[in-house]
């Protein structure tokens, strides 16, 4: 029997203008007993079919895939990546000039593959399925990545996260003849070099999207004193002192994490005025004196990560911007952003203007920023533009 959704009287506005997500509250029942990870047929309640994809009991109930009745198969999968590589392939300026091996090759709703995530790194693939549907697709996925990368790719290593009753798990699904698999790989990224580590670090081993953010933070560093927060594994470090530097403290409260923000830095050369501290970002930059340092990176985790969480992160926001403001050095520069996806541009730069009020200093914005071309935005999904950044000048 087929699985199938049958969407409530005028709930179906939202699929007509193809945005990709199914919301419960949208649905009048379901037909065919579907299980989480199913593939289903979505109808509007004139039975009108609206085209297929993953189902998953929850808010989201599916991700859809195709607006007809096509086949989810091995053209499927290898007709989208290979779609993404090809944009990837147009957009992307320091892969094509090979001073970048590492690189978003799928960004889920922004290349029409709704809960899959695929990251290149070198010669390794690493795959994160945010839904059952795509996690149960996992091995079709591989294959298709091995269609398109025929010579390139040495491993593609599934990395997924438990979601309700999916029991994710971690494994490589190839392994070329010859490669000796390692939990860590070193990479190139606009010149700079980088350890990722895909098994034990977070996300996929390393933040890509903000490759082209991190080249402005080298730009701006010139002979500058530099306070980089929350520092994972010292991206915006490295990219500040190959741009000249004076210093660069690195300050996060992971242990493993400055420890890899050390290697890395170390793997560049800059082993002298680098200073990297395992405490909390918050409180050191409470404590730090006034004026120390030129210019600041505030990159905090996502401090809301569902609406119910939106106005204590949008407080939590202006209380940590007005202290960077209020610390900055005259004429500095703070690099200030937000990984919230219910938080969204205009609700954050509301919190960074409340900031600077509060903080008493007069500030600039100089530049607006956001993630880059391999982490597209689909035009029908707006809430794929999660990265908010901005950069303000200091008086």
């Amino acid at each position: 029997m087929e699985k199938k959704v049958i969407l409530k009287k005028g709930k179906d506005q939202s699929l007509q203008r193809f945005h990709p997500w199914v919301f419960s509250g949208a649905v009048a029942k379901t037909e065919g007993d579907p299980q989480n990870g199913d593939t289903v047929k979505v109808f509007s309640s004139d039975r009108t079919l609206l085209g297929k994809g993953h189902f998953q009991k929850g808010s989201i109930m599916v991700r859809m895939l195709v607006w007809d009745d096509s086949d989810i198969d091995e053209s499927f999968w290898q007709n989208r990546i290979q779609a993404a590589y090809s944009q990837r392939q147009t957009t992307l300026v320091s892969v094509n000039e090979g001073m970048t091996d590492c690189f978003r090759l799928v960004h889920g709703e922004g290349d029409y593959l709704p809960g899959l995530i695929i990251d290149i790194y070198g010669g390794i693939a690493v795959m994160q399925t945010h839904s059952a549907g795509m996690y149960n697709c996992r091995k079709d996925i591989a294959e298709a990545i091995k269609t398109i990368f025929p010579d390139s790719i040495d491993a593609i290593y599934s990395k997924s996260t438990p979601i309700g009753t999916f029991k994710g798990d971690d494994d490589y699904l190839f392994i070329r003849d010859g490669y000796i698999p390692q939990s860590y790989t070193e990479v190139k990224e606009n010149g700079c070099k980088f350890l990722v580590d895909w098994e034990k670090g977070q996300k996929t081993g390393f933040f890509l999207d903000q490759r082209d953010n991190r080249n402005m933070v080298g730009r701006l560093s010139d002979g500058k004193t530099v306070l980089n927060l929350f520092c994972y594994t010292g991206g915006f470090s490295v990219y500040a002192m190959s741009g000249g530097a004076k210093e660069c403290c690195s300050v996060d409260s992971s242990q493993l994490a400055i420890d890899a923000c050390k290697n890395n830095l170390k793997l560049n050369g800059y082993t002298q005025n680098c200073e990297c501290i395992c405490t909390d970002a918050i409180e050191y930059l409470r404590n730090v004196e006034n004026g120390k340092y030129d210019l600041m990176i505030v990159d905090p985790p996502a401090f809301a990560k569902h609406l119910s969480a939106k106005q204590n992160a949008l407080r939590a926001y202006k209380k940590l911007n007005a202290m960077a403001i209020e610390k900055v050095a005259k004429g500095g520069i703070v690099f200030t952003f937000s990984c919230s996806q219910v938080v969204d541009k205009t609700d954050f730069a509301l919190a960074v203007f409340s900031a600077a009020t509060l903080a008493k200093r007069k500030v600039r914005i100089i530049h607006r920023l956001t993630q880059p071309a391999d982490h597209p935005v689909d035009i029908c999904h707006p809430e794929g533009e999660y990265l908010k950044g901005l950069v303000l000048y200091v008086e």
